[in-house]
């Protein structure tokens, strides 16, 4: 009995310290998150009212804002979908199948994520530009690409196509073929496979790839800026029209269209945050 109270005392003593140490590293966390985070979207939002609720509003009536609000919602209606499609086949072919080049087209998948944004932009001026390898080709046929929309959703696909296929690549290895094999023996085709077997069962990792996707591609600044060529009402994106405002001093209205990439930002979370939590309910 002797020994027994300063044992007890000894994890009396753990226990403080653990659950100390624990509100030390939640207290660092959350000061972080303020300081990063919070602290830069409140001065957002303060900056975009500063002079009232009237001249917020009246920042979204300049035709040049309005198009590259238009411009950021549809380059991010034609990039979401192709990346997903892409993503979906890519994982596909990686999770189910041995082919020769695997190892290299998982390389080719995580690129964007090496290569800068910019430097992304300038192989697209080198090949679709006025000299570049197809600029020639591409006149000759009245097309553009850079300075024009096509160039703006080549440059967003690029920097944003792994992001499904990197979500759904882990949980499709992670599930294995063994219900896809089960199904094609009962008769069921490729296409009703997936839909009936595949599809249910990464529907969230889905989603969460999607919604990741869309945030790069509303947010994406240093491609589209060098292939886009800053033509007011016609190839500015939001981002870009930010840089635009704040550069000529009209701080109220950069800063209220930064408030709303800021807001579109914050439903995102929010809805990333809800498909996690559908994902954690389906698994638990």
């Amino acid at each position: 009995m002797a020994g027994l109270a300063p044992r007890v005392e000894n994890r009396r003593d753990a226990s403080v310290a653990t659950r100390i140490g624990r509100a030390a590293l939640i207290a660092i966390a959350v000061a972080f998150v303020a300081l990063l985070l919070v602290a830069p979207l409140g001065a957002v939002l303060v900056q975009a009212l500063s002079k009232g609720v009237g001249a917020y509003f009246e920042a979204f009536d300049d035709p040049d804002t309005l198009s590259a609000i238009r411009l950021t919602l549809l380059t991010a209606a034609i990039v979401v979908p192709v990346n997903t499609l892409f993503g979906i086949a890519a994982a596909w072919a990686i999770a189910k199948f041995e082919f020769r080049g695997k190892s290299l087209l998982i390389t080719l998948i995580d690129l964007p994520f090496a290569v800068s944004p910019v430097v992304a932009g300038l192989v697209l001026v080198m090949l679709f530009g006025a000299h570049g390898w197809f600029g020639s080709w591409l006149q000759e046929r009245d097309i553009s690409v850079i300075f024009a929309v096509p160039g703006i959703v080549l440059a967003t696909v690029f920097v944003t196509f792994p992001y499904v296929a990197r979500e759904l690549i882990p949980l499709m290895q992670q599930q294995g073929s063994e219900e896809e094999e089960a199904a094609i023996t009962l008769g069921a085709g490729a296409w009703m496979t997936f839909l009936r077997v595949t599809l249910p069962k990464i529907r969230w990792g889905l989603l969460y790839g999607v919604i990741l996707c869309n945030a790069r591609a509303m947010g994406e600044f240093g491609a589209v800026s060098v292939v886009s060529g800053h033509i007011r009402g016609m190839t500015n994106t939001m981002p870009l029209q930010v840089e635009i405002l704040y550069n000529e001093y009209n701080f109220v209205a950069a800063f209220a269209v930064a408030s709303l990439l800021a807001v579109l930002a914050i439903v995102t979370l929010v809805i990333k945050t809800f498909v996690e939590w559908r994902a954690d309910r389906r698994t638990g």
